[in-house]
């Protein structure tokens, strides 16, 4: 008898337990994966938000994570180019290679903008495929999450059911915020802004920033005193608002602008982590609009 019920016990206890492991390159696809599984998976991210996906390093111990993983969720349009690629070959594991079921591209469930037909070295950080930061239209996410359940459910047949539902209650929340958000919004369209970094091109179409300035001279390249005393001199023609740059930016070049000129520096935290407010996909939106309308007059 005593058997018995430890059986049944152990059996009402085991659909709580993780039937994936999921290994996200970035936060945002991280905090997508646990909204879509639950406790279905066990998630974890290659970076934080105070990393720039660019430059991180395939280390040891993010190596034997890959080597363990069912499914691999990554931006993709080669934003993680720099060390993605040594670490799906370190890895060893057949599962996340590219063209195979556990590799996952949030970028190819979305139209990228700014893409160019050639690129080389001299441009500076830039990708051929198109901007890679989807992330900062939360529009974005409703065909990517789409996309990941399903492909959660081709690899995990058994729990299918549960990402189908999962999905269709993240994809109502996520419109219903999105309305909301857009309606709060109405008083940033069309202002002015400089920004540090490319990575906020899909933030000013979703919210109709103007952005009339990059303080990188070219994308990738840190700010230099000469270049920003160029923009000094483009502003005198065309003022901002505010410079927005990305938690994992370093603040000197839209502070030293500031001083100058008394155009608020505006940190905003870009994916999940970013913040102490970001702590899901809805409140990441959420502070970002915060510190946008703080930032304004």
């Amino acid at each position: 008898m005593k058997r018995l019920l430890l059986l049944l016990l152990a059996g009402c206890a085991w659909p709580a337990q993780a039937a994936l492991t999921v290994l996200a390159c970035e936060p945002e696809w991280a905090a997508l994966t646990e909204e879509l599984a639950g406790d279905l998976a066990r998630v974890s991210s290659a970076t934080t938000a105070h990393q720039d996906p660019h430059r991180i390093q395939a280390r040891p111990s993010l190596i034997a994570r890959a080597r363990n993983a069912d499914l691999l969720v990554c931006t993709g349009a080669d934003l993680e180019i720099g060390w993605l690629p040594l670490l799906l070959r370190e890895s060893g594991n057949a599962r996340i290679q590219p063209g195979r079921p556990g590799y996952f591209e949030a970028t190819g469930y979305v139209e990228l903008v700014d893409q160019l037909e050639r690129i080389d070295r001299s441009m500076g950080d830039v990708h051929a495929a198109g901007n890679p930061h989807i992330v900062t239209d939360p529009r974005n996410l409703l065909p990517v999450a789409a996309a990941l359940a399903a492909r959660l459910a081709e690899i995990d047949p058994a729990n299918a059911d549960a990402y189908a539902q999962r999905h269709q209650d993240f994809d109502q929340r996520l419109r219903v915020a999105i309305t909301r958000w857009e309606r709060q919004a109405e008083g940033l369209r069309g202002v002015p802004v400089l920004v540090h970094h490319t990575n906020w091109s899909y933030l000013a179409r979703w919210l109709e920033l103007e952005v009339v300035g990059d303080l990188e001279p070219k994308p990738g390249v840190d700010p230099s005193v000469a270049q920003l005393g160029r923009l000094l001199e483009t502003l005198q023609a065309k003022p901002a608002r505010m410079t927005l740059r990305s938690a994992y930016h370093a603040p000197r070049a839209s502070e030293w602008l500031a001083v100058r000129t008394g155009i608020p520096a505006v940190e905003l935290p870009y994916t999940v982590g970013g913040s102490e407010q970001a702590t899901d996909l809805l409140s990441l939106y959420e502070d970002t609009l915060a510190r946008l309308k703080a930032a304004l007059p």
